[in-house]
This record gives C-alpha cells, structure tokens and sequence, in this order.
C-alpha cells in the first residue's frame, strides 16, 4: 500500500511541471468581425404644429427634424428614409390626406438631408397608402458617428371649407440600409 503510494506521488510530481509549462506570460488570440449594413433614425421633433402665416388661407406649415445613422454596403450598397401617414387626419371636417373635402387639398413636404443622403426632388405628396421618399443613400454611404441631420417641411392646404377645430394625424419615418 505505501508503495503504491509512493508511486502514485512520484507520478503526480513528474506530471506537475508539465501542466505548468502549459502557461506563458504572454498569449495572444486573433480578433474577427463582419461590419455589415446599418441603419438608425431618430425623430427629433415629437409633435409638429402646423400654423398657417402671411395672408388669409395661406396654407399650414411646419417643420419636423429627423438625425439619422447609415452604413451601407461598399460595392452595391443603398439606403433610404421614407415616410407614411399612418393615421389621417382625425375629426370629421377637417382636413385628410385619404379624402380631402375639396380637390386638390393635399399635405405635401419638402426634404432637406445632410450628405452623404440625398432628399427628395421637389414637393412630394404624404400617402396613407404607400411611403414616401424622403431620403436616399448610395453604396458607401456612412454618416457621422453623432448623425447626421435631415428635414421634413409641410404644407397643409388651408381649405376654407374646413371645420374648425383641432386636427391630428401621426406619419411613421423608416430608415433602411443594404
């Protein structure tokens, strides 16, 4: 039995040096990512008033700010920020985007975006139906880590036969980056 012992302690001594030379004082171990395509907006004004201003039914205008963040990819690489009235005008009277009361009533904006997004070309008309551009990106395409900054400028139709009253209607921005 103390044989067995010893050998069993003499076999533990022999293996202990090995399993520390296992260890060094310096190691090192190679690091990979793939970047891929992003993209993040941010509506920075939560509530935009609509005020009409100048002369008598000059029509309602107003301003929303956006920032946004885009990455997209190298070769083939696009992006775009699009906007959709996701809720018309509520209140019966009033304006709306899905049937206004009188032709050629209609909400329409202007884009104003910081490079490397190019805005819209001219006026565009808000839909209920289908989003709408408000921004493109090309292959490429990388903002400031801070943001970059983008606009929309509305333009309600001030109809007279409009009810008075308070109107709302919500429009959802999209961001996307390939």
């Amino acid at each position: 039995m103390k044989r067995q012992y010893l050998l069993a302690l003499a076999a533990a001594l022999i293996a202990a040096p090995a399993s520390y030379a296992q260890f060094a004082a310096t190691g090192t171990t190679n690091l990979s990512v793939t970047v891929g395509p992003e993209a993040g907006l941010q509506v920075t004004t939560s509530t935009t008033t609509l005020t009409a201003a100048g002369t008598v039914f000059n029509p309602y205008g107003g301003t929303t700010n956006l920032s946004y963040k885009i990455r997209t990819t190298q070769s083939t690489g696009s992006g775009t920020v699009t906007l959709k009235v996701t809720s018309d005008f509520s209140g019966a009277g009033g304006p709306s985007v899905t049937t206004p009361p009188s032709v050629g009533d209609a909400l329409t904006y202007t884009c104003t975006v910081a490079a490397p997004g190019t805005g819209c070309s001219g006026s565009q008309t808000a839909s209920v139906s289908a989003a709408t551009s408000v921004a493109t990106f090309g292959a490429g395409a990388s903002s400031s880590n801070g943001g970059n900054a983008a606009s929309t400028t509305w333009s309600l139709t001030n109809d007279p036969v409009y009810k008075t009253g308070s109107y709302s209607a919500t429009v959802t921005y999209t961001i996307s980056a390939a």
